[in-house]
């Protein structure tokens, strides 16, 4: 998984500078405040993540185990479960509509994220 891995943080990486280029200077025009600092955490944490995957398909080199696999499935996951309804809620607000109970995807996607850690970490511990 080493290489999806990396080609994935790297993508995600990527479109995380776009779109925190796109929300600092086309959406802050058109988009309340409240709903750009939604939009912000979403391209924060898909970064963060970015680098989480690349860390785990640079350690995959070193510690070629399964969990570490099952950690980079978690991370990509959490980044299109919270990242991507937090940008849906931002960008839904601008047409005035709300997602109601489509909000439970963001706390989903953010138990993906701690899930994908705790792959990881247990990835790094297995290798002996």
């Amino acid at each position: 998984m080493h290489k999806p891995a990396l080609a994935l943080g790297a993508i995600f990486a990527a479109l995380a500078v776009v779109l925190g280029a796109f929300g600092a200077h086309a959406l802050k025009a058109i988009m309340p405040p409240d709903q750009i600092t939604i939009f912000e955490t979403g391209v924060r944490y898909q970064m963060y993540h970015s680098f989480a995957l690349l860390f785990a398909g640079v350690i995959h080199f070193a510690y070629p185990v399964k969990l570490l696999r099952t950690a980079s499935i978690m991370f990509t996951t959490g980044i299109l479960l919270f990242s991507g309804s937090l940008y849906a809620m931002a960008m839904l607000s601008i047409k005035g509509v709300g997602i109601g109970p489509v909000g439970i995807i963001t706390p989903i996607g953010g138990l993906f994220f701690i899930i994908g850690w705790l792959f990881l970490l247990l990835g790094i511990l297995k290798k002996s």
